[in-house]
């Protein structure tokens, strides 16, 4: 879930800095899905729908996908 910047566990992501930037979230994504075991065409579906739109888009697929492990805030 895009939160506000609060104490929390396990991984961050600060989307205002440079980490927030979409070609570091597509690698992430990428590796993630590797490590957590997604297929490699999942993976591609993936990067597929995350850069089918805006840069809002691409974040709410990844939050979608790895929100459950992943922190975002702005």
């Amino acid at each position: 879930m895009i939160k506000q910047k609060q104490q929390t566990n396990g991984i961050e992501i600060d989307l205002t800095g440079p980490q927030g930037n979409a070609y570091f979230l597509l690698g992430t994504a990428k590796k993630f899905g590797k490590q957590l075991g997604m297929g490699d065409s999942y993976i591609k579906e993936m990067l597929d729908k995350m850069m089918s739109g805006d840069y809002e888009n691409l974040v709410k697929v990844f939050d979608d996908e790895f929100g459950s492990v992943v922190t975002l805030y702005r």
